[in-house]
This record gives structure tokens, C-alpha cells and sequence, in this order.
């Protein structure tokens, strides 16, 4: 643990107080959070531009799909190793190198400036999504390490609605960036946002004694399957943390919303303006939805966690609910006839959509011994990737195919559905526990 923590105090209620409490009294917190910002920020607009560049150069919908695949498939591929690596290096280090590496590559994205270039689009987000597939089970994972047991809803809740607000400016003012400046701006300032977010986190100071107990990392243990299968059997001899691990994955609506906003912002709600361009019209449509997707993900934790607090049954009831709001969500964007009415439905499904990633996130860091935690984290995150990157490869083919956005908004949210009654059916795993494990009373 961090050896700045103050002595243990019991905090009951998540509230404001909560919030500044951990950020003002927690160096390294501080710094990881500060790191998030700028990283994230930066990433907003990058994202609208890549997709917008590809839609504009290709013209086929199925082209943000495929990049989205490449941006999320290969945190399902790289999933084993990372975690292998994170469950024996200095998470620290993982994080500053997984960003230096960020920078490099997308500033090569400034050589893409024709469509005889753009198929360096997809060796490049290739590349950098394997750096993400290390950093981001490292940086969840030192979460318990810098924080107390009782901060675990409040750093988590935070760091969500850090994602939001981020979301909800790097779309709207990425959108402004790439429409007044261009996209080689956007792609500069996201680079030199790595290269800050490393800066802070190498002054964070914090123990980590999985690294300290694990043998060095040698060449041969990326290719050896035994701590692998030994976090599987730790996974699998507890029902309900294989159940916690799998939430994520019936987060159904992640891969094809993206598809959705892209395609929308150009078809049915583009932004007309004085003498705005229509493909400069379009971002801004696309991040207008993007950034009501933000207002949705920051308002989910920041109402639920004050009523869910610390209490486990209280954060898997919220996930159910977040699953009934998603659901009907993207239903309702599938009926909208206007940008204000869609972009409500978006915050709508965003709320429970964020609520499910928060608590979730949480339940695995409570429940997870520290010597697992990079291997749990990384197979959590490369399977929903999975069921990202399917999601938007099929939402962008359906598309290509003739069906409408409203069409596969429509469906999207009738498919979440499905994994609202998987977790509402998975709770009785909390009445009868395996063997050697408490059961949950009443």
C-alpha cells in the first residue's frame, strides 16, 4: 500500500466530500487521475478524427468498423500476455512505457494524407491498441494500491466521470479542433497528451508487492501458459467472480454505438450551420452525439454510488438496472426524429451503460487478490473488447447491407435484453457459495 495513506477511517457516504477528500489527501491518486485527464482528453479528439478521415475517404460505414476492431480486438489477443506481464513488472512501469510508445505512433499518423495512404490507418491503431491492452489492466489495477478499501467506489466512480467529462469536451471541442484546424492538429495534441501522462505518473511513489514477490520477467514467460491456466483456476473456483468478470461482455451496445454516431452524424443528423461544409457538419453532428454519450456515462455513478455506497448487493442491483436502462435507450434512439431527442436517448443508455462498467470494476477490485489482479483485469477487458469489436464489425456490415441506423439502434438495444436476465439470474450464485467460500446471508 501506499505508505502516504492516512489511518483507517470509516467513510459511509459517497459524496462530494469523498471525491475532493481522495484527490486532494492522495498524492498518487492525484497524479494517476491528472494523467487520465490530459491522455483522455487527447484521445476524444483523436478518435472523431480517425473515423471521421475514414468515412470521408472510403465512404463505407464497414471502414470505422474495421477500424474500431482494430482499435479494441487486439486487448482480446494480447489479453494473456498482458496480464502475465502486469501480474510481474512494475505496473508503474508498464503505464510510462505503454505511453511513449502511445506517442510515437500516433504522430505517425500525420503521414496519412491522401486516400492512397489511409491503409496506414490500420497497422497504426493496431499498434496502438496493443499498447492499451497493457495499460489500461495496469492502471485499474494499482487502483487498490494507492487507495483504501472504502475509496474503491469513489476512485472508480471519479475516474468514470473523468471519462465523461472528457468525452463530453474532447468530442465537442475535437470536433471544433478538426473543423477550424484540421486533423493534423488534433493528431499532434493527442501525442503530446501521452508523452504529460507519462511525466505524471512517474512521480507517482507506491509499493507493489507483486512485483516484489515475482520472479524477473524472462522472454520465456510470455510464451508460458502456466500462470495463465493458474488464473483460471483461480477465476473459476469462485462462480461469482467468473460471473463479475463476465458483466463487462454484456455491455452489448459498445460496439455498435460507435458505428452509429459516425454513420448518423453524417446521414440523418449533420449540423447546418452558416457556411459549415457538410463533412465538416457531420463531425460536429457525430460529436454531439459523442457528447451526450459523455453527459449520460457522467451522470450514471455520480447519482447511483451515493445510494450504493460500499454495499455489494447494492452495486449488483445497480448493474441490473443499468442493463434495463441501456436496453431501453438504444431503443428510443432507434425511434428519434431530431438530434435533440436522439442525443437524450444516447444520455439515457449511457447512464446504465457506465453504472455497469463503474460497479462492476469495483466488485472485481474488492473481490481479486493482488497477485491475480493484472491477469483478471486483462481477460475482463480483452472479452469485452471481443464483444466491442463484433458488435461494430456486424453494425457496420448490417449498415453497409441497406439496414438504417434507427433499424440497428432498434436492435441493439432489444439484444441487451439478453444479459440483463444472465445477471438477474446469477445472483442466486451469492446464496450458495463454493466450497471454502462465505455465502451471502438472507
Amino acid at each position: 500500500m501506499s505508505t502516504e495513506l492516512e489511518p483507517e477511517v470509516e467513510y459511509n457516504r459517497v459524496g462530494i466530500a469523498a471525491y475532493v477528500r481522495l484527490v486532494r489527501e492522495n498524492r498518487n491518486f492525484r497524479r494517476l487521475w491528472l494523467a487520465q485527464i490530459v491522455s483522455e482528453m487527447g484521445d476524444w479528439f483523436y478518435s472523431l478524427a480517425i473515423y471521421n478521415l475514414l468515412l470521408e475517404m472510403t465512404g463505407r460505414a464497414s471502414s470505422v468498423a474495421l477500424a474500431l476492431m482494430l482499435q479494441v480486438l487486439p486487448q482480446t489477443l494480447m489479453g494473456a500476455t498482458a496480464g502475465v506481464v502486469n501480474d510481474r513488472v512494475r505496473r508503474k512501469l508498464v503505464m510510462i512505457t505503454s505511453d511513449l510508445a502511445r506517442m510515437t505512433i500516433v504522430l505517425c499518423m500525420l503521414f496519412v494524407r491522401s486516400p492512397g495512404m489511409v491503409w496506414l490507418v490500420y497497422p497504426l491503431l493496431l499498434l496502438e491498441t496493443m499498447m492499451v491492452a497493457f495499460f489500461e489492466p495496469a492502471r485499474t489495477s494499482v487502483i487498490p494500491n494507492i487507495c483504501r478499501p472504502e475509496d474503491a467506489i469513489v476512485a472508480n466512480t471519479l475516474a468514470s466521470s473523468t471519462w465523461s467529462v472528457n468525452l463530453m469536451l474532447g468530442a465537442s471541442i475535437g470536433g471544433l479542433v478538426a473543423a477550424l484546424l484540421g486533423r493534423n492538429a488534433v493528431f499532434v495534441l493527442n501525442g503530446m497528451s501521452f508523452l504529460v501522462s507519462a511525466w505524471l505518473i512517474r512521480g507517482m511513489k507506491f509499493n507493489e508487492p507483486h512485483a516484489e514477490a515475482a520472479e524477473p520477467l524472462r522472454w520465456r514467460h510470455l510464451v508460458d501458459v502456466s500462470p495463465i491456466l493458474e488464473g483460471v483456476r483461480y477465476v473459476r473456483r469462485d462462480a461469482r467472480l467468473l460471473a463479475m468478470v463476465f458483466v463487462k461482455s454484456g455491455l452489448l451496445m459498445m460496439g455498435p454505438s460507435w458505428v452509429l454516431f459516425t454513420v448518423m452524424g453524417k446521414r440523418d443528423f449533420p449540423v447546418h450551420w452558416h457556411n459549415l461544409s457538410p463533412e465538416r457538419g457531420a463531425i460536429l453532428g457525430m460529436s454531439l452525439l459523442l457528447g451526450a454519450r459523455g453527459v449520460g456515462t457522467l451522470i450514471g455513478p455520480l447519482l447511483t454510488a451515493r445510494w450504493a455506497g460500499h454495499d455489494e448487493r447494492r452495486l449488483r442491483f445497480s448493474i441490473l438496472g443499468g442493463f434495463a436502462l441501456a436496453a431501453v435507450g438504444y431503443a428510443l434512439l432507434g425511434r428519434s426524429a431530431t438530434l435533440l431527442t436522439a442525443s437524450l436517448s444516447t444520455a439515457l443508455a449511457h447512464v446504465g451503460g457506465s453504472v455497469i462498467w463503474v460497479f462492476s470494476t469495483t466488485l472485481l477490485q474488492l473481490n481479486t487478490e493482488d497477485k491475480f489482479r493484472g491477469r483478471v483485469f486483462a481477460a475482463e477487458l480483452g472479452c469485452a473488447m471481443f464483444v466491442l469489436a463484433a458488435g461494430a464489425w456486424l453494425a457496420g456490415a448490417a449498415m453497409d447491407a441497406g439496414m438504417t441506423p434507427r433499424m440497428v439502434a432498434t436492435f441493439t438495444g432489444l439484444l441487451m435484453g439478453g444479459p440483463a436476465v444472465a445477471w438477474l439470474l446469477a445472483q442466486r450464485l451469492w446464496r450458495v457459495a463454493p466450497e471454502g467460500l462465505p455465502a451471502e446471508p438472507g
